[in-house]
């Protein structure tokens, strides 16, 4: 593979590192620019701007190829899915999220709509990558319903009060990022960064409520070792 910073001036690891803090964590391209100011990198907002563009899906590609590969094959047990309302222009539009029982983010579309086309094309996005799972849990939008009609498999959604908490629950990362961002302007804008979004969190969760101190501190430093080697 051809080196995707031949032609920047700053090194990969500046580029990594301002593409990392403005995707991962709730802060505007000015606070980037003001956080690596004081670490001596004299950068603009809109520079950060261009590598998040130029690299973030590129990264985000690289890091969902590793995921999703025999070490580390999602289990198909059970898939939460859901969607919320996103606001673009002070027009609604809605974005649909896939989990699985352990919170992995699977996939994320957003759409105009929320009928039964929509969440047709959310599922047959999954079981392309994924195959079929044991079960799948829904709110009760009649779409998920009448779409799971259309592929055969309506006899595995499950529907309950907290049974769907995975998926809602993953919505809470991107929501603090949406308020520091000041919201989207373009479907087009919201897709792209929804996508790199997922990947890096999926990334850097390592369940830190549920495993030691120091397991977690093993568990972080392999995924920042792993992000230092990226595109490398």
């Amino acid at each position: 593979m051809s080196n995707p910073f031949k032609y920047f001036n700053s090194s990969p690891e500046i580029i990594r590192l301002a593409v990392l803090m403005y995707v991962k964590y709730p802060l505007s391209l000015r606070n980037v620019e003001d956080l690596l100011a004081e670490r001596g990198i004299d950068i603009c907002h809109e520079t950060v701007r261009h590598w998040w563009n130029r690299f973030g899906p590129m990264f985000a590609a690289e890091i969902k190829k590793k995921r999703i590969g025999p070490p580390r094959s999602f289990s198909n047990w059970r898939w939460h899915l859901d969607e919320v309302f996103i606001k673009i222009n002070g027009e609604l539009h809605y974005l649909w999220r896939a989990v699985d029982h352990e919170g992995e983010v699977l996939e994320v579309i957003a759409t105009k709509r929320r009928d039964r086309k929509a969440a047709l094309i959310l599922l047959k996005r999954l079981m392309k990558k994924y195959g079929k799972p044991h079960s799948i849990a829904t709110d009760r939008l009649r779409s998920y319903g009448a779409s799971m009609k259309v592929i055969g498999n309506a006899d595995r959604q499950e529907c309950g009060r907290w049974l769907n908490n995975r998926a809602e629950n993953s919505h809470q990362p991107f929501r603090r990022r949406e308020r520091a961002m000041l919201r989207f302007r373009s479907m087009k804008t919201l897709q792209k960064f929804c996508s790199v979004h997922a990947s890096v969190q999926n990334h850097f969760n390592k369940e830190r409520h549920l495993v030691s101190r120091e397991t977690y501190k093993q568990g972080r430093s392999a995924a920042q070792a792993e992000w230092r080697m990226l595109a490398a």
